[in-house]
């Protein structure tokens, strides 16, 4: 008996302008399958339901990953693929495997010998790097920042030294509802000349992508990034 297919199924980022940031073939894939790994379901069935599945909602099986996930059950995701069953992965938002649970999942795929087939579909963290004007050759994707004023300040820092010694840009993102303070942390804290893309509601009718220095921010009233999918890009 042949091995599953595990496909990493990317999603919208927000909204139902799916026509505009997926391929065909990504929706047609995605109606093959009636088995599917979800970070979220309660998403998945609302993205399921915007592409139109032919199946009924309530005929699809969903599995959930996330960040409470045991590393245990982890094995269990895995056994129809191990059948013969083609499987899809998903996200909350954009694509599976980056800024989400489903990394760990794809390594314990290979281990199993299932071949993992990442879809073509919209990322915040590259996109964001696309429309920046910043080094698109060195970059490092470093997730979430400290929580903790101080250690974040300290972090940010850290972060500066390194986009100047290594010419190297610096992605990160925090969540929505500290974006404000986390704007404000980098004004105040990071040199003048030195490069911050903010890119903002990725991919949807509100996309905001901007890149100014930290002087040229500092001049200006700052936008609102309160509860909005953001990523921040500095390169000193």
């Amino acid at each position: 008996m042949s091995i599953g297919t595990l496909y990493f199924i990317p999603v919208t980022l927000g909204g139902d302008h799916i026509s505009h940031v997926l391929p065909v073939d990504v929706i047609s894939i995605t109606h093959s399958l009636d088995t599917f790994i979800v970070e979220n379901e309660k998403t998945a069935r609302h993205f399921l339901a915007a592409i139109r599945h032919p199946k009924a909602i309530r005929d699809i099986q969903f599995k959930t990953l996330n960040t409470h996930t045991p590393d245990k059950e982890l094995p269990s995701l895995l056994a129809e693929l191990v059948a013969g069953k083609h499987v899809g992965m998903m996200s909350e938002a954009g694509c599976p495997g980056i800024a989400d649970p489903g990394a760990t999942l794809a390594w314990l795929a290979h281990q199993k010998g299932i071949r993992v087939a990442p879809l073509v579909g919209p990322s915040s963290i590259l996109l964001g790097l696309m429309g920046s004007g910043l080094n698109g050759q060195r970059f490092t994707f470093l997730g979430y920042l400290p929580s903790d004023k101080s250690a974040r300040i300290q972090q940010l820092r850290e972060i500066e030294k390194r986009a100047n010694s290594m010419n190297e840009t610096q992605i990160f993102i925090e969540t929505p509802y500290r974006n404000q303070h986390m704007l404000e942390d980098i004004l105040a804290n990071c040199n003048g000349n030195t490069k911050l893309s903010i890119a903002c509601n990725v991919s949807l009718p509100e996309e905001f992508i901007m890149t100014k220095t930290i002087f040229q921010w500092k001049q200006k009233p700052l936008p609102d990034l309160h509860k909005k999918p953001t990523v921040f890009l500095l390169l000193a």
